[in-house]
């Protein structure tokens, strides 16, 4: 039998007044596995058109009632997800691969990923560690590229291993790198990967499981080029090259959709000592509220770490805005468009400090947020080496050697004053999560955030303890 079906007249079962039916003429009964539901027409297209549900009556008669031929347990879990919006609580009690593959014959699954993996959902005060996604092989992640339904990618050694948004495995790809250290979610499916020891950028669909497109980049001496880090905003897609002899770097602007070259910006020719020229950009990152992008690195020597921090107009291919890196040097920095500011954890004191961006281009000093003493000490003694520092929303968040800390800007006074800004700090998880090896990666997607950390083969999933299914 389908499991579709047109069953025999409602009359057999029912015995409804010709009143009562005119009354009654939005709801409809629906035949799962045996089991009787009522519900409305309204609630059965809640998750569009072109699904069964809504769809199921289409050739329906008067008096008869349809027979899907399917758990009706599972059924009922999915009818209250149209019905509210959410998951019932009993559905914990299955497993969620189950409700994804009915949910998919339903043909309402985008309406389960958006109220199971919604962004909006994120609870940064909530988040404990949920999950550890385990990794095949022996090497470490060192990249992560999160979307925002809450699938996600990660480089291990050669391979990429996709996690969909209900953290099931999907698949894992051979590439030809030894090791990926940039990592960029294009869609669901395609990611750019590149290497700082391997010639050229790779835009790889992890469904097909190959390369589809190299972006390359050469110097005046025709020489190979390495990825030094990649970004992206709605149309364009960035990539920092440096030349195998790395005697010159620049940045390559891509459309992001065609992958043709819309423009090259930040080129150097580095001749002699010229320091400063020699930092190819680390990182790079859209500020879309600016319309810049902002790219840095950093560089070490005997005399210590210093850096640069550059805001680029892509139109017209100038620098419009530059911050020299000599003390306390980044050793992680981001931007925020929802905070107005850049953030950076310093090399040396270990400390977090940020520029407001409502003050663009005209000052360049930094405000430290955690301990000023450490800042002003003048030691160098690389209390922030190998920190990372991100953020998502209105929060920042901090990875301090094994440790995760939140920091949350208190408002006080107007919104528009950028003399007092105050932040405040929390440490994240419950006492069992506290702790741990240094951690290497951070990324978010849907309601999730993900970590992962030096020498260990898996990645942590931090959740809201309440949005746990």
């Amino acid at each position: 039998m389908p499991p579709f079906s047109q069953s025999a007249p409602i009359s057999n079962g029912f015995s409804l007044s010709q009143n009562t039916q005119k009354v009654s003429n939005n709801i409809i009964t629906i035949d799962v596995g045996g089991q009787l539901f009522q519900t409305t027409k309204q609630t059965i297209t809640i998750g569009g058109s072109n699904t069964l549900l809504s769809n199921l009556f289409n050739s329906y008669e008067p008096n008869t009632i349809p027979f899907i031929d399917r758990d009706p347990e599972l059924f009922s879990i999915l009818l209250s997800l149209l019905r509210t919006g959410n998951l019932p609580s009993k559905a914990k009690l299955f497993d969620i691969q189950d409700i994804i593959f009915e949910a998919r014959f339903y043909g309402i699954s985008d309406l389960l990923v958006e109220t199971q993996s919604n962004p909006s959902q994120f609870e940064p005060f909530g988040l404990e560690k949920s999950k550890l996604l385990p990794l095949s092989g022996r090497d470490t992640p060192s990249a992560i590229a999160a979307t925002p339904n809450g699938s996600l990618h990660v480089s291990h050694g050669s391979k990429i291993t996709s996690f969909d948004w209900s953290l099931q495995r999907k698949s894992t790809t051979l590439t030809s790198f030894a090791a990926i250290d940039s990592l960029l979610a294009l869609s669901h499916n395609v990611v750019a990967a590149g290497a700082t020891d391997f010639s050229g950028l790779q835009i790889l669909d992890l469904d097909l499981g190959f390369v589809t497109q190299t972006l390359k980049w050469e110097n005046a001496t025709k020489s190979s080029s390495t990825v030094q880090a990649v970004g992206m905003s709605p149309d364009l897609l960035f990539t920092s090259f440096e030349s195998g002899r790395r005697n010159s770097n620049t940045i390559m602007v891509y459309d992001v959709n065609s992958f043709k070259v819309v423009s090259e910006i930040a080129r150097n020719e580095i001749f002699g000592a010229d320091l400063d020229s020699a930092i190819p950009s680390t990182k790079l990152s859209w500020v879309s509220s600016l319309n810049l992008l902002m790219a840095s690195g950093s560089h070490s020597s005997h005399s210590g770490v210093s850096g640069n921090i550059k805001f680029w107009d892509i139109r017209s291919g100038n620098a419009v805005w530059e911050i020299k890196e000599t003390v306390d040097c980044f050793s992680d920095i981001v931007v925020s468009d929802t905070l107005s500011a850049v953030f950076k954890i310093g090399v040396n004191s270990g400390e977090v400090s940020y520029i407001d961006l409502r003050n663009f281009g005209s000052c360049d000093s930094w405000n430290c947020v955690g301990d000023t003493r450490k800042v002003n000490n003048g030691k160098k003694v690389k209390e922030g080496f190998g920190c990372k520092i991100v953020t998502h929303g209105n929060q920042v968040f901090c990875g301090k050697q094994g440790k995760l800390e939140l920091w949350s800007e208190v408002l006080m006074g107007s919104p528009n004053d950028v003399k007092d800004r105050i932040f405040r700090k929390n440490v994240l998880g419950r006492v069992k999560d506290l702790g741990g090896k240094r951690i290497t990666n951070m990324g978010f997607g849907g309601n999730k955030m993900f970590v992962t950390r030096k020498d260990e083969q898996c990645v942590e999933v931090w959740q809201s303890s309440v949005r746990r299914l």
